[in-house]
């Protein structure tokens, strides 16, 4: 028997290590977290929108890479809305969802959401995204996803 006693937030901080404050989703896969960096930045401060789309295909390929078993290409941007700027310093989290899975074809929705701390803690979504993603073969032509268990 143990002399140690578990806390409700003992329990908590088991249950969710990282510590997210609420307001992210949680239907939703968790894909990648990044802070940018002031080379990321334009004069003004605010990250370029061409750097948040390149960590956007980064993200929303994670899901179809696994499901493919290989080697995928991206192939539309079917949607693309940047909801407020981006600055120097916000933590970035991109989350993923399967949206729709062809033969050989994808699709995935990519949220990004930012933790602010330059007045409290402060939660919002700035970026999402619909991309359509294609498994190809080892010629670069495109073949069918497996299907069954990922």
């Amino acid at each position: 028997m143990s002399d140690q006693t578990t806390t409700p937030a003992d329990s908590a901080a088991r249950t969710n290590p990282g510590g997210d404050p609420p307001g992210l989703p949680t239907d939703l896969h968790l894909v990648l977290r990044v802070m940018p960096m002031p080379a990321d930045a334009n004069p003004n401060g605010d990250i370029f929108g061409g750097w948040i789309m390149a960590q956007v295909d980064l993200a929303g390929a994670v899901l179809p890479m696994r499901l493919a078993r290989g080697r995928i290409a991206t192939v539309a941007v079917n949607q693309f809305i940047f909801k407020q700027p981006v600055s120097i310093g916000d933590l970035l989290s991109f989350y993923a969802r399967v949206a729709r899975i062809g033969t050989t074809s994808i699709s995935v929705h990519v949220e990004v959401w930012a933790e602010r701390h330059r007045r409290g803690a402060e939660v919002v979504k700035v970026t999402e995204a619909n991309l359509t993603y294609v498994a190809i073969d080892a010629d670069g032509k495109p073949r069918p996803f497996p299907r069954g268990e990922a």
